[in-house]
């Protein structure tokens, strides 16, 4: 019975993930609570992974990784990265990739990736080419950099913890380098040949044109007669009838209003509405309707700007509305459109709950723009404006991470305290003020890894493991330990596409290693495999760092779908071989 509630919370859980429906990390809560309510583990075995070393580490680097944002350090980089590359494309897809990946070897690659989105994509409208030709390589070189080293992602450092937990000895900071920077190498490689040319030129078309406005947007001229004079414009007539006001041209200026601007007659008001509605205004006394297209000057002025916001990993916007974070009022912006994975969202955007990687178009002032474009919540495009250098703590902050690294690597002290006490220092010399360093710590991120170390503590007690190992090993027997092995990375590669990369890989441990025992084969090497091929899944955009692009690039599903199966074949391919080498079976 045991068995039954595991494997069918399992597949809940998997069908959980991949909707979104409900937060990951209350899904992994949720799953705790019915594991110890069935006494399927102790509330001291459902809590353990939360207490473990490698969730201080992890919060340790998402601390450190802040601080070097924070000081400005990182987006240094950045600027002389695109001043030494000039508008050499190929140049520039070579040190986007080197360079992304060599910082993600020890940040968070989603980090890695939303830094770098904003200043490609205003660099390629400078040398006149599409940035969808270095976003994708962008978030490959991110992703395939976290293969290199233990804290290259928390894929690797909570599989570490989990083989420590079961008694098998830790991974090593730097035990997976060699195999990673194969991976790394022939990820750049691959996309620097085969994958250039197929990466699609996605030209640039005007905003209003990409999220397909024109049709919504009407003006309409106030007369003196009409009831609208004299009205607060937020709260007019016309607003009541679900209209958006844009903008309003008085006396041949144009504005935009705000929450206590009043109606006058002889105004040019901007609206945005359904269609339906748009006609019935031709039917309010007092108003009339002036041309039927209005293009995208319309929406522009000298002071007022159409821009793109990218949804960051950062951005404490994610899974709430427009309409609950009162965007308006808070930014001093419109939201005209909303654009998720290639489709533009026109209806009722003010109830759309946001997610990583959302694009919003935008109209506002340039100075509010200007002040947005300095926050580290959100990502305006084609506006990059680098954190002011701070060149004596952004040294401190670095400083602290590589002595963190040797000390750590060198076992003076163990990870965990080393890169603790890192984090500690860049806040007490102030390179990250206390707020920040605990915003930027990926709180669900710990809780899903803590919570799915738990439920690989109950895939074993209840026998689930054993028993899904032992049907594994008598289906795939005939084609040896090897087949095995390959069998766990590819049913490694599937989950990934549902579930976080972490999720997927501390579902599959727990089995590979009973497998490992039933085959008398070396449980480390099952462990590795799967621990890389948790980050070498590059077939769909569902990745963070690929869905931080997706927008931004206005890639099609199929685009990653053509040359991300081939490159993950490959690298499948090198795991499978040097795996063996290192670690043998």
């Amino acid at each position: 019975m045991e068995i039954v509630i595991v494997l069918g919370l399992l597949l809940i859980a998997i069908v959980l993930f991949a909707t979104e429906k409900i937060s990951v990390d209350i899904v992994t809560l949720l799953m705790l609570i019915i594991l110890c309510a069935t006494r399927i583990i102790t509330p001291e075995e459902a809590f353990a992974g939360f207490s473990s070393d490698f969730i201080v580490i992890i919060a340790s680097v998402f601390v450190l990784s802040a601080a070097l944002e924070e000081t400005g350090i990182l987006d240094f980089v950045i600027v002389k990265l695109v001043r030494v590359a000039g508008k050499n494309a190929g140049f520039m897809l070579f040190l986007v990739m080197a360079i992304a990946g060599s910082i993600s070897a020890f940040m968070n690659n989603t980090t890695v990736t939303a830094m770098f989105v904003t200043p490609l994509v205003s660099l390629s409208r400078q040398i006149k080419t599409s940035s969808s030709k270095l976003l994708m390589p962008l978030a490959y070189a991110s992703i395939l950099g976290g293969t290199c080293t233990l804290i290259g992602t928390s894929t690797n450092v909570a599989v570490s913890g989990y083989i420590d937990k079961v008694g098998l000895e830790p991974v090593g900071l730097f035990e997976i380098t060699p195999i990673g920077l194969v991976i790394f190498a022939v990820g750049l490689v691959y996309m620097m040949t085969i994958g250039r040319k197929m990466l699609p030129d996605h030209q640039d078309h005007g905003l209003t044109e990409e999220y397909k406005i024109q049709k919504y947007i009407t003006e309409v001229v106030v007369m003196e007669e009409s009831p609208l004079v004299g009205q607060i414009a937020y709260s007019s007539d016309l607003a009541k009838q679900k209209f958006k006001i844009l903008n309003i041209i008085r006396n041949k200026e144009k504005f935009l209003p705000d929450h206590r601007t009043r109606i006058r007659a002889n105004d040019i008001i901007l609206v945005e509405g359904e269609k339906d509605d748009l006609i019935k205004i031709k039917e309010t006394k007092g108003v009339e309707i002036m041309a039927d297209v209005i293009l995208e000057e319309a929406l522009q002025s000298e002071d007022i700007r159409l821009a793109e916001i990218l949804i960051t990993a950062h951005s404490d916007m994610i899974r709430q509305s427009i309409k609950e974070v009162d965007f308006q009022r808070r930014y001093g912006l419109v939201v005209l459109a909303i654009s998720r994975q290639g489709e533009s969202i026109r209806t009722k955007i003010g109830a759309v709950r946001l997610k990583l990687g959302d694009l919003l178009l935008v109209q506002g002032s340039a100075q509010r723009l200007s002040y947005l474009s300095s926050t580290q919540h959100l990502a305006v495009l084609d506006a990059f404006t680098p954190v002011l250098f701070k060149k004596q703590k952004g040294l401190i902050t670095v400083s602290c991470f590589l002595l963190a690294i040797l000390i750590g690597s060198l076992g003076l002290l163990p990870l965990s305290i080393s890169f603790l006490t890192a984090a500690v220092i860049s806040i007490l010399l102030k390179c990250i003020n206390t707020d920040k360093a605990y915003s930027a710590i990926d709180w669900r991120l710990l809780i899903l890894i803590g919570g799915m170390t738990a439920f690989g503590t109950a895939m074993e007690r209840s026998g689930a493991a054993t028993f899904l190992a032992q049907n594994i090993v008598s289906w795939l027997k005939p084609f040896g330990t090897t087949g095995i092995l390959a069998g766990f990375v590819f049913l490694t590669v599937f989950l990934t596409q549902p579930m976080s990369n972490a999720a997927a890989a501390l579902v599959i441990v727990p089995v590979a290693l009973q497998t490992a025992a039933t085959l008398g084969a070396n449980p480390r090497s099952f462990a590795i495999a799967i621990m890389l091929a948790a980050s070498v899944s590059l077939v769909t955009p569902f990745e963070p760092s690929c869905i931080l692009v997706y927008g931004p690039g206005k890639y099609k599903f199929n685009d990653f779908l053509r040359i991300g199966s081939g490159l993950t074949l490959l690298l499948v391919v090198i795991i499978l071989t040097m795996v063996p080498m290192f670690w043998p079976l």
